[in-house]
């Protein structure tokens, strides 16, 4: 007869799962990072603004300094996009950038609705390091 535990053949042992906990914040770590590179790389700085459907133009440098990304442990995902800027008149650009849409502008005691068209720049980046994945996991729960 055998003699050991049936218990030990199952994988809910605390280590287990502590390892696995480790490799998934290590690896949507590493994905969120690259997520972020190649959505920077992708906004480039010019005066001019970037054709509808492409990356948008950075004419101030705060879209690119200001995308980062966070582990959540509760969820166990990572959040990858960037900050909403608190000037004002600016904060829904990031947004807006992504997905296009309308804004209300006041100047000078005037009111006007602008629209803008849509120049992702997170979508195209997580879509292209998305084929990576794979890659990340591979022998990361040692």
């Amino acid at each position: 007869m055998i003699g050991f535990e049936l218990k030990q053949l199952f994988f809910d042992r605390q280590a287990v799962v502590t390892k696995i906990d480790a490799a998934t914040r290590r690896v949507f770590s590493r994905f969120g990072a690259f997520v972020r590179r190649t959505a920077k790389g992708s906004i480039r700085k010019r005066h001019n603004p970037a054709p509808p459907g492409s990356p948008p133009s950075s004419h101030t440098g705060l879209l690119k300094k200001f995308i980062f990304f966070g582990y959540d442990p509760s969820a166990r995902s990572v959040v990858i996009g960037p900050a909403r800027l608190n000037k004002k008149g600016r904060g829904d650009a990031p947004s807006l950038l992504e997905y296009g849409g309308r804004s209300v502008i006041s100047r000078r005691g005037r009111t006007r609705t602008a629209h803008y068209q849509a120049r992702p720049f997170m979508g195209p980046a997580f879509e292209k390091e998305k084929t990576n994945l794979p890659t990340l996991w591979r022998g990361s729960i040692r």
